[in-house]
């Protein structure tokens, strides 16, 4: 009898600490959360940071875009679609009705200074093969081809038909940049 009451007592006392384990354990994994939905954040407003905000304000300041309407210009079977670009803007050309016989090149022409251009681009063209098609320019930076910043991309440019006795088309880049677009210079 001795032996049960040795054994007996040890068992129930680890069961009596079983059940009050399992009883805590049940809410142990209830965690309090703050009530944060009434609460209004509150940012700090420190000198740096109310310098950044107006530092980014100046800009969307600055760089406010506008997409003008389109104004076709046309020069026999081409057209471009705006008198104006910004930078980071695409240059649509619309080529329509060439004659079987026409042949050559739109040399798109970019400015050294008031004076002088430099060929951009070249985009072959031939009335056997296809008497029209659409062409996107989009001017971007390049080390490699010597455009380094925008400076090298403001100004007047110039759409020249070789092979053709159609006049030339005009157009301008203007300082103004497409929002998502960048001009950091690249050398």
């Amino acid at each position: 009898m001795n032996k049960a009451i040795v054994i007996g007592i040890p068992i129930a006392i680890a069961a009596i600490l079983g059940v009050i384990a399992i009883v805590s354990g049940v809410g142990s994994n209830d965690m309090e959360v703050e009530d944060a939905l009434d609460k209004e954040l509150r940012p700090e407003e420190t000198p740096e940071v109310l310098e950044k905000i107006e530092e980014i304000e100046r800009i969307a300041d600055e760089n406010t875009y506008e997409v003008l309407p389109r104004e076709w210009q046309t020069s026999g079977p081409f057209q471009i679609d705006r008198k104006e670009y910004a930078l980071g803007e695409k240059i649509f050309i619309r080529i329509g009705g060439l004659q079987f016989q026409e042949k050559g090149q739109i040399a798109v022409m970019r400015p050294l200074n008031d004076t002088h251009y430099s060929v951009y681009l070249t985009i072959p063209f031939d009335g056997a093969n296809k008497d029209a098609f659409n062409y996107y320019i989009e001017p971007q930076l390049s080390a490699l081809r010597g455009f380094c910043s925008a400076d090298d991309f403001l100004g007047n440019w110039a759409l020249v038909f070789r092979g053709t006795d159609y006049s030339n088309l005009n157009f301008e880049i203007i300082n103004k940049t497409v929002p998502g677009t960048d001009w950091e210079p690249v050398c």
